[in-house]
């Protein structure tokens, strides 16, 4: 990334399947090349934090693997 943010306003945000309803839960916009947004369900507009696709990639992996 080349250091600029990527304008997140039309992003389409999704919530795991596993969330409970009303639950504390993060969201994640998929379609950006190269990252993932992230941000907080109960503050949408409170902004995003970006990560690396391959780092979040690992991240989902070690959840699946119980790393955490």
């Amino acid at each position: 990334m080349d250091g600029q943010l990527p304008d997140l306003t039309a992003a389409s945000w999704t919530k795991s399947s596993h969330s409970a309803n009303g639950g504390q839960c993060v969201e994640v916009a998929w379609g950006f090349p190269g990252i993932v947004p992230v941000r907080d369900s109960k503050d949408p507009e409170g902004g995003a934090l970006v990560f690396g696709a391959s780092a979040f990639g690992a991240f989902i992996d070690g959840v699946k693997n119980g790393a955490f």
